[in-house]
């Protein structure tokens, strides 16, 4: 009964820039669950590159390139799945970027194209892949969410309005949408060891030494962590949760004050 729970078998998903990092570990895991994992990106390199980790894992992965920004290349990109693959059960709105600029030194164009990527994009391919689940009355869709949907860090001010926007966002859609039987959520990942954290998880460096100081768990998480919550995001297990962000973060958001030493309770 329980794997019953957790069997994604047969359920087309699409997981956006699921080609590397925090979204092939998504892919990987829904992958293992039985789900029939689709990828997109707008580099055929990281597209053909994607294919060998995917395959190691033991999952055959279809990918395709398409631009998320764009809504007739959303439409033929999704129009392909659905007729080689089939209609998509799970979306994960995974595609994202981030632009270090301070707030005076960064160009409205950069402002806009972060906003449009990580914000826009996601109401973009939801729109398109929506109406056969209400058609099914059945659906996931989950959203990238991030720690900076509800609070600011310096020089990130085009990432934290989007992600903040997409949590908002993922409340509308459930307003509209989870009557229908859609359930549609967001995950909100922590500081994640990834290949494009690697350099500031060096001993020594001043953020490393941030992150494992004040998140309670002690850790840096493993990118099968959000795996594993997306999986039940995904699952029947999850058919009465929506609107909701599941923050996988080690305890960091909870107590932003912790400090590694210096709160914990002597044994």
């Amino acid at each position: 009964m329980i794997q019953e729970l957790f069997d994604l078998k047969g359920k087309v998903t699409l997981i956006t820039g699921g080609t590397h990092g925090i979204g092939m570990a998504i892919g990987k895991v829904l992958g293992s669950a039985g789900a029939k994992i689709c990828v997109n990106d707008i580099s055929e390199e990281k597209l053909e590159s994607c294919k060998k980790e995917y395959a190691e894992a033991g999952i055959d992965v279809y990918t395709l390139k398409f631009n998320v920004t764009d809504e007739d290349d959303v439409d033929r990109g999704i129009s392909q799945i659905e007729k080689e693959v089939g209609d998509i059960d799970i979306l994960v709105n995974n595609a994202g970027i981030i632009k270090r600029i301070p707030i005076l030194d960064m160009a409205v164009s950069d402002y806009k194209q972060v906003i449009d990527v990580d914000l826009v994009a996601p109401l973009i391919v939801s729109k398109r892949v929506v109406p056969k689940m209400i058609e099914k009355r059945a659906g996931k869709i989950i959203n990238m969410c991030s720690m900076m949907s509800v609070y600011g860090r310096n020089s990130v001010s085009a990432y934290a309005s989007a992600k903040g926007g997409l949590k908002l966002l993922t409340s509308n859609m459930t307003c509209e949408w989870a009557k229908y039987n859609i359930q549609i959520n967001g995950i909100g990942p922590g500081y994640i060891a990834t290949s494009q954290t690697a350099p500031i998880r060096e001993g020594g460096h001043p953020f490393n030494d941030l992150v494992m100081t004040r998140t309670p768990a002690g850790r840096w998480g493993e990118p099968e962590d959000v795996g594993n919550a997306a999986l039940f995001l995904a699952s029947k297990a999850s058919n009465f949760v929506n609107g909701h962000v599941l923050y996988v973060d080690g305890g960091i958001l909870a107590n932003f004050g912790y400090v590694k030493g210096e709160n914990d309770i002597p044994e």
